[in-house]
């Protein structure tokens, strides 16, 4: 997500421009994730960095594969 621009009719939303980090613990390598091409690690935290509109399909995603939101927090898109 660093680096790279909105544009569109989200751009010009309040939350166009959001964007947050996730910290995960536990994934697991299952179905879902050997799509991936590269394999997960169980133990310690991934940082995850989604945009506000794609929240919800993330944390979906992350429960499929095992995994627990530690925190979210908010970053600047200029981040």
């Amino acid at each position: 997500m660093f680096g790279q621009t909105t544009s569109g009719s989200t751009a010009n939303s309040p939350s166009g421009g959001r964007v947050f980090r996730y910290e995960v613990s536990g994934l697991r390598q299952n179905d879902e994730t050997d799509k991936m091409g590269y394999p997960i690690r169980r133990s310690g935290s991934t940082f995850i960095t989604v945009a506000y509109s794609r929240m919800n399909e993330e944390m979906q995603r992350i429960n499929r594969m095992g995994g627990k939101i530690l925190s979210i927090t908010a970053l600047s898109a200029d981040s």
